[in-house]
């Protein structure tokens, strides 16, 4: 501890390390931790508070959390907005509604049904909604609009994150949302194909790539295979041949099956962007953050259940990097990253886990349901197993950071 000092009813520390921290409540003090023995009005005791206010008072750690995330969100959606797209077809797929109709790369949606589509996102709610019915398109091709009807059909399709099978309503073509190489991991078959992060990924093994699925999916199908990625960078094109490693994925039927991985973060080059107004940036803030919760949960899941490898996890040493390198990309994609970094704080503290914040409102719900609290040498234990997982999750979490940054190598 570097120091401390006293409000009127509140102590605060600033710890050499500040790895984290920990509140104290009023009556939990102890004597040997040095500044002897605490006056306080034991009415105001932490212990002696109804369960109900105890259990607001824990949760409010992870519910502030949850409220930051809620603010950057909103504060980003207001100010810079959100990334949006023209309604132009990238992708048109053979044999699809969309090629039925005659459709093309390069041609703009302006309108759907009578309604104007300025962006591809009002095109995909009004696919969305049209629960299966024909949709009139009115097209602009080479300074012409002329109307085509598709009839959306009903896909299940993989998600881009977890690669789990959903339905969606879809006609065959997608938009042109230029597939850029955001990150590249140290060692990677990404890097020693001389692929850089800023890239601009045109096509693979020559056939063009419109959305960053696109890619992923090229270089999933190709594990152990070289393959030619051209790119463009720096106003210039060139063209790199890439090797995927061939790692074993457990898809959503449990079989494992063999995908390629460069080990490069793929995301979308932005065009521009489009701010909501304030109230309802707050709205799509509170949206952004509860789905962004339940990804999280998700992902803690998968890892539990192995569906996910333990590799992926990160500690302080990743969580540092990528906030250097999101800081680099300006402070909005440093401000989105920090609600991030804040949903998973809310979410792990909240796992009913003793030493964190969920293992303490576990205990409440316990006593509710016993009408008692747990004996204190039942606490004390949990406490100690808690400890012990804690600290083998961070020595994990630092072992993978390391291993990312090939900090071993001298031992080999």
């Amino acid at each position: 501890m570097l120091f401390r000092w006293r409000g009127a009813e509140t102590e605060y520390c600033l710890s050499a390390i500040p790895m984290g921290g920990y509140v104290k409540m009023m009556g939990e003090e102890n004597p040997l931790e040095g500044g002897g023995t605490p006056t306080y009005d034991p009415a105001k005791a932490f212990a002696l508070k109804p369960l109900w206010a105890r259990f607001l008072i824990v949760f409010a750690g992870p519910g502030m959390n949850l409220v930051l995330a809620v603010v950057i969100f909103a504060a980003v959606l207001a100010t810079l907005g959100r990334p949006v797209w023209p309604a132009t077809v990238g992708r048109v797929t053979p044999d699809s509604p969309s090629a039925a109709a005659g459709l093309q790369t390069g041609d703009t949606v302006v309108a759907a049904n009578g309604r104007p589509i300025k962006y591809w996102e009002d095109l995909d709610h009004a696919l969305g909604t049209s629960a299966g019915r024909p949709l009139e398109l009115r097209v602009r091709r080479d300074g012409t609009e002329r109307t085509v009807t598709v009839t959306p059909r009903l896909r299940t399709a993989p998600d881009p994150i977890f690669r789990e099978p959903r339905e969606t309503w879809d006609v065959g073509a997608g938009p042109q949302l230029i597939p850029q190489i955001s990150s590249v991991s140290p060692g990677s078959p990404a890097e020693r194909a001389g692929i850089k992060a800023g890239d601009v990924v045109i096509s693979v093994d020559g056939q063009p790539v419109y959305t960053p699925e696109d890619l992923v999916e090229a270089i999933r199908t190709r594990p152990g295979q070289s393959f030619p990625i051209t790119l463009e960078r720096d106003g210039r094109t060139l063209t790199v041949t890439v090797t995927p490693d061939a790692v074993k994925e457990k898809g959503a039927d449990g079989q494992e099956r063999q995908v390629g991985r460069i080990q490069a973060g793929i995301a979308t080059k932005t065009v521009r962007f489009e701010p909501y107004n304030p109230v309802t940036a707050v709205g799509y803030g509170v949206t952004k953050t509860w789905d962004m919760t339940v990804l999280t949960t998700k992902g803690l899941w998968k890892l539990v259940s192995r569906q996910i490898d333990s590799s992926n996890i990160g500690g302080p040493i990743q969580i540092a990097t990528e906030a250097g390198r999101q800081a680099r990309d300006g402070m909005a994609s440093l401000a989105l990253f920090t609600a991030i970094i804040s949903v998973n704080l809310a979410v792990l503290n909240l796992l009913p886990v003793p030493m964190l914040d969920g293992g303490h409102l576990f205990f409440f719900v316990i006593e509710a349901v016993l009408g008692r609290p747990l004996s204190l040498r039942k606490r004390e234990v949990a406490q100690q197993v808690g400890f012990v997982l804690l600290m083998l999750l961070m020595v994990y979490a630092l072992y993978n950071d390391l291993v990312r940054l090939d900090a071993f190598k001298f031992f080999r």
